[in-house]
């Protein structure tokens, strides 16, 4: 078996006041164009998976969060062509700023149970039943 080289990826559920939780669309030109996802990236070299994750929040939606209020969730583990995706997911409930599509198509706020009807990559969907069952009221 050949050696494979891992992907880690990270992600935010962030959740508004009514539950809400923010996913984003992929741009045209992009692998996976057109899909919902939660936002976040790669880690580089050397980053903590916090510290990646405020960088990518800054970065794709023009906010601030404070690594204190980032909450370890789920993970997911996908083949990923000739490398294996590793997404971890956290959720966070406080940040600064109002979230813009800086990098995405287009932005929506939804409730867990109606981000089924959206086309997902397939590392984002086992996210969502955590999500549907951790934030229902």
């Amino acid at each position: 078996m050949g050696q494979v080289s891992t992907l880690w990826v990270v992600a935010a559920a962030l959740v508004d006041g009514d539950g809400r939780v923010l996913v984003q669309q992929r741009p045209a030109g992009k692998s996976m164009a057109g899909l919902w996802e939660f936002p976040g990236g790669k880690v580089e070299s050397g980053e903590t998976p916090e510290a990646a994750l405020v960088r990518e929040l800054r970065e794709e939606l023009g906010i601030e969060v404070d690594p204190d209020d980032l909450v370890a969730g789920p993970f997911a583990s996908e083949p990923l062509g000739d490398r294996h995706l590793v997404m971890l997911l956290y959720t966070c409930h406080r940040w600064q700023g109002e979230a813009e599509a800086r990098e995405a198509a287009a932005i929506g706020w939804h409730f867990p149970a109606d981000l089924h009807i959206l086309p997902m990559p397939p590392a984002d969907g086992p996210l969502v039943a955590f999500l549907e069952n951790r934030l229902s009221i």
